[in-house]
């Protein structure tokens, strides 16, 4: 396979149909081999339109998704990022090629120790892998000029807008009832906090941020 081909393809088919305009963000996504980021079985796949399971609860996003969340972030130069769910490091290997520094959390062992790797080997020497509850975020990096969560959200913790930055953002997909998303975008200005519908989006949820049974007494 053709994987040069195939991403140039993807670029030109996914994500330049699709409202994505910043050129820093078509050009990451035009030199970064989305194969490097996967396991063998599913690299004649990465270049679908589709999310890839890579792990239990861990995907590889939709390029389109993905970018369009990525540009509503307007990440800078000098912005220090937050990754929830770094997965196989892909999605914060991106953002490393727009911003300052990016921190990327996960609480799977394996994936810690792919991720690294892979970001090592394809020179994210601007990206930390940490370990951490997803959920919980990891304030003592922060706070953070962009937070993007890697896997759709039923109830966003208040741990991770707490760790946005004077005029912070945050994207992420909330994950409604009957299989429809939305993603959103957070951001905090003067201490206020303001969260705003961008477009539809439907992708795997992560386990982490599943909805907290009520319970009636």
């Amino acid at each position: 396979m053709d994987f040069t081909l195939a991403r140039q393809n993807m670029v030109e088919g996914q994500i330049r149909t699709n409202r994505v305009t910043d050129q820093y963000l078509v050009d990451a996504l035009e030199d970064l081999p989305r194969e490097a980021f996967v396991p063998d079985n599913l690299k004649e796949l990465v270049y679908i339109d589709e999310d890839l399971t890579v792990a239990e609860g861990r995907i590889l996003m939709e390029p389109m998704i993905m970018a369009r969340l990525i540009q509503e972030a307007h990440v800078e130069n000098t912005d220090l990022c937050l990754v929830v769910g770094a997965a196989t490091g892909y999605e914060a290997a991106v953002i490393a090629r727009l911003a300052g520094a990016v921190v990327a959390i996960e609480s799977q062992e394996d994936l810690i120790a792919s991720s690294t790797q892979n970001l090592a080997d394809q020179g994210g020497d601007t990206v930390s892998v940490m370990a951490g509850e997803l959920s919980a975020g990891q304030a003592d990096q922060g706070p953070y000029d962009v937070i993007f969560v890697n896997g759709a959200v039923g109830e966003l913790s208040t741990a991770l807008v707490d760790q946005l930055a004077e005029a912070g953002r945050l994207v992420y997909v909330q994950d409604f009832a009957k299989g429809t998303g939305k993603a959103m975008l957070v951001t905090r200005n003067n201490t206020i906090v303001s969260e705003t519908e961008l477009f539809d989006a439907n992708i795997p949820a992560l386990p982490e941020f599943a909805v907290k049974p009520a319970f009636n007494f």
